[in-house]
């Protein structure tokens, strides 16, 4: 069974940058989706980012648009996910995920999960 290991995390000034990585042990290189989602205290877990390795293409939730970026490293088997937070609001857990195939937006259909790791934007 493939595993997603994360890495990075921390805290931010709002403003700031930091980089969330996620390590696959058995990455399917080609028509994987690889997403990002966040789920603050209270709240449900939602979509950040998704990138289908398929074609490339690359979605992102109208809240990180334009401030976060999602890419692959092929050869190191890894997905990031590049963050300039505006704000605290930006202030959750983070999870990478994985699913065979087309990427949805919905986090129920990803079968395969990181531990998560927490960013926290302060003001």
């Amino acid at each position: 069974q493939p595993q997603l290991a994360q890495t990075g995390g921390g805290s931010v000034q709002a403003g700031g940058s930091l980089t969330l990585s996620c390590i696959g042990s058995a990455f399917p290189r080609t028509r994987t989706c690889m997403g990002w989602f966040r789920q603050a205290p209270g709240k449900e877990r939602e979509w950040v980012a998704v990138y289908y390795t398929g074609g490339g293409a690359e979605y992102y939730a109208d809240s990180v648009k334009g401030r976060f970026t999602i890419s692959q490293n092929v050869a190191k088997n890894t997905v990031y996910l590049q963050m300039t937070s505006r704000n605290p609001e930006a202030t959750a857990m983070y999870y990478c995920a994985s699913r065979a195939g087309t990427c949805y937006l919905s986090s129920s259909v990803y079968n395969i999960w990181g531990q998560g790791t927490q960013v926290t934007v302060y003001s």
